[in-house]
């Protein structure tokens, strides 16, 4: 797994952050690690404000660097709830664990940004032996782009003339920025070469890679081998496209159990030895032949198949895009991640926890927090409560307490005869689905296992 250039990122998360992306200093167009520092390092600049959930209303005016250089205690350094954190030493835990699995496996890693979409964490990725980052629309590329992200895999097919214009200009600007995208129609291909500039004329091709659809029902991609080769014929027919591979999302197989996803796979194994044996990667200038698949709840089973790859005319990016283990959670993968079937390969930890406080307890079976579905993740599964805090008294399971419904700003509890908990009391909740739980948050502390908060996370959503 070859990972791209860049400088230490262990800091990175220290440093700050900026109000727009758009403002910092560009670093595309070849200008190298020292800028994708820059860009980093800029964002410290950024002014803590009532923007901001969560941060200390006596904050106000001082850097996110200047904050963040305070280490102030989440839970007695007068920041309000809700705040939602990220515990750090679970963040680093799981980074490590997902370098070593893919390591051991001989997988390279494209984790999927839409997760976090905070380039410090797309850069610790990066930093943890990822290849580069996968994406699904336009504006996530620009994100990564405007913060040095060299390696891209958009997970979708692209066919919006106005972004097409803009990879192309970053790929001609760039020699060192790779973009790989979909493709899962005759007519995609046709608006793709439309829209991008002819081969030659100052661009490189774009390249492509034909997704397999999951299945009958499944969400996008090609249904049958036979349409695959059709769409594989009008990449070649177009001269700003190359053909570099396969891919598709194995999550997406109907009724997903370990030997439908397998035998998925294996067709997806079987389309890119077809490819290849037919010729369809010849002539086009190619180092390697890109297979890609793995969400977050099968790439076990990706590892399995991708081992048997039969060996191909050039050497195979074998490319996995798991995105949800940057922060895992306390639901919905916490019961579908792989390392359940393979417990001796690790664990992954939940490393958020919403912090609320009770507002409410009108009755011994009822009480509400001042959290609700803008702070909270709430489309697989409610949250579950995990700790209690109380002045002056150390932290403690969230014994007999439930999380029955959501409300715009309260979560509504269900308290047990064994539950002790009052009004004024803080209440962690752990949530389950990481991709919407980052995006109710533009600035989230980082704090240590004691509750010091030793960087923020900025997101870009």
């Amino acid at each position: 797994m070859g990972a791209e250039d860049t400088e230490d990122v262990g800091h990175i998360g220290r440093i700050g952050h900026a109000e727009h992306f758009g403002q910092v200093e560009r670093v595309g167009g070849g200008q190298g690690a020292g800028s994708t520092g820059a860009a980093l390092a800029g964002l410290a600049t950024e002014l803590v404000d009532a923007r901001f959930k969560g941060l200390p209303p006596d904050a106000d005016g001082l850097t996110v660097g200047e904050l963040a250089a305070q280490r102030r205690n989440l839970f007695t350094g007068g920041f309000t709830t809700p705040v939602l954190a990220l515990s750090a030493e679970r963040l680093a835990h799981n980074l490590e664990l997902m370098e070593t699995y893919a390591a051991r496996h001989g997988l390279a890693f494209a984790p999927h940004g839409k997760t976090s979409m905070a380039p410090q964490l797309f850069h610790r990725q990066i930093g943890h032996g990822a290849w580069g980052i996968t994406l699904a629309v336009p504006h996530q590329v620009r994100v990564a782009r405007a913060f040095g992200i060299q390696r891209v895999f958009l997970a979708n097919e692209l066919v919006d003339p106005a972004a097409l214009r803009w990879i192309a200009a970053e790929l001609a600007a760039d020699p060192g920025f790779r973009f790989v995208c979909y493709v899962d129609s005759v007519r995609g291909v046709e608006l793709m070469d439309a829209a991008l500039p002819a081969a030659g004329a100052g661009t490189r091709p774009l390249d492509v890679v034909v997704e397999l659809g999951a299945g009958e029902g499944a969400r996008t991609g090609v249904r049958t081998e036979a349409e695959c080769a059709a769409v594989a014929d009008a990449v070649a027919a177009a001269p700003s496209l190359r053909l570099v591979g396969v891919a598709g999302y194995e999550g997406e197989v109907p009724r997903a159990d370990p030997e439908r996803v397998r035998a998925w796979l294996r067709r997806l194994v079987a389309l890119a030895a077809d490819f290849d044996k037919a010729g369809r990667f010849a002539g086009t200038s190619l180092e390697e032949i890109v297979v890609s698949a793995g969400g977050s709840a099968w790439f076990d089973v990706v590892a399995d198949v991708f081992v048997e790859i039969p060996e191909l005319s050039l050497p195979v990016l074998k490319l996995l895009r798991s995105g949800a283990y940057v922060s895992h959670d306390d639901g919905r993968y916490r019961e579908v991640t792989p390392f359940n079937r393979v417990p001796e390969e690790g664990a992954l930890e939940p490393a958020f926890l919403l912090w609320t406080q009770v507002v409410s307890r009108p009755t011994p079976e009822q009480a509400f927090v001042n959290a609700g579905k803008r702070d909270a993740a709430y489309d697989l599964d409610l949250p579950l409560a995990r700790a209690v805090r109380r002045e002056g008294a150390p932290e403690r399971p969230a014994t007999g307490i439930s999380v029955t419904g959501l409300s715009d700003q309260h979560a509504w509890l269900r308290t047990a005869p064994e539950a002790d908990l009052e009004v004024g009391d803080w209440l962690g909740l752990g949530l389950s689905h990481p991709c919407t739980s980052f995006d109710k948050w533009q600035l989230i502390p980082v704090a240590e296992a004691d509750g010091t908060v030793v960087e923020y996370i900025r997101t870009f959503f």
